[in-house]
Protein backbone atom coordinates (compact mmCIF):
# COMPACT_ATOMS: atom_id res chain seq x y z
CA UNK A 1 0.00 0.00 0.00
CA UNK A 2 1.43 3.65 -1.14
CA UNK A 3 2.14 6.10 1.64
CA UNK A 4 -0.56 8.49 2.07
CA UNK A 5 0.73 12.21 1.81
CA UNK A 6 -0.19 14.59 4.71
CA UNK A 7 -2.41 16.81 2.69
CA UNK A 8 -4.27 14.03 2.01
CA UNK A 9 -4.64 13.14 5.45
CA UNK A 10 -6.02 16.32 6.38
CA UNK A 11 -8.35 16.49 3.57
CA UNK A 12 -9.96 13.62 4.91
CA UNK A 13 -10.21 14.77 8.39
CA UNK A 14 -11.82 18.26 6.96
CA UNK A 15 -14.47 16.36 5.40
CA UNK A 16 -15.09 13.96 8.54
CA UNK A 17 -15.24 17.76 10.44
CA UNK A 18 -18.11 18.31 8.05
CA UNK A 19 -19.96 15.38 8.33
CA UNK A 20 -19.86 15.37 11.98
CA UNK A 21 -21.33 18.95 11.58
CA UNK A 22 -24.46 17.76 9.95
CA UNK A 23 -27.09 18.25 12.05
CA UNK A 24 -29.13 14.72 10.75
CA UNK A 25 -26.15 12.58 11.82
CA UNK A 26 -26.80 9.67 13.41
CA UNK A 27 -24.91 9.22 17.20
CA UNK A 28 -23.43 5.67 15.80
CA UNK A 29 -22.33 7.01 12.55
CA UNK A 30 -20.73 9.94 14.26
CA UNK A 31 -18.74 7.85 16.68
CA UNK A 32 -17.79 6.11 13.62
CA UNK A 33 -16.30 9.68 12.00
CA UNK A 34 -14.66 10.54 14.87
CA UNK A 35 -12.76 7.37 14.96
CA UNK A 36 -11.96 7.49 11.12
CA UNK A 37 -11.33 11.56 11.96
CA UNK A 38 -8.82 11.01 14.63
CA UNK A 39 -7.20 8.11 12.98
CA UNK A 40 -6.35 10.22 10.08
CA UNK A 41 -5.18 13.22 11.91
CA UNK A 42 -2.89 10.68 14.14
CA UNK A 43 -1.48 9.72 10.60
CA UNK A 44 -0.96 12.88 9.58
CA UNK A 45 1.22 13.93 12.64
CA UNK A 46 3.14 10.98 12.11
CA UNK A 47 3.66 11.79 8.91
CA UNK A 48 4.82 15.34 9.80
CA UNK A 49 7.01 13.94 12.73
CA UNK A 50 8.89 11.64 10.49
CA UNK A 51 9.61 14.76 8.01
CA UNK A 52 10.71 16.75 11.26
CA UNK A 53 13.20 14.12 12.01
CA UNK A 54 14.81 14.00 8.35
CA UNK A 55 14.89 17.64 8.37
CA UNK A 56 16.82 17.52 11.90
CA UNK A 57 18.91 14.71 10.02
CA UNK A 58 20.07 17.08 7.10
CA UNK A 59 20.32 19.95 9.41
CA UNK A 60 22.91 18.31 11.73
CA UNK A 61 24.59 16.16 9.06
CA UNK A 62 23.89 12.89 10.05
Amino acid sequence: MAKEKFETKLESAKKILETLMDPEITLENSVKAYEKGMTELNNAQKILEDAQIKIQKIKTGQ
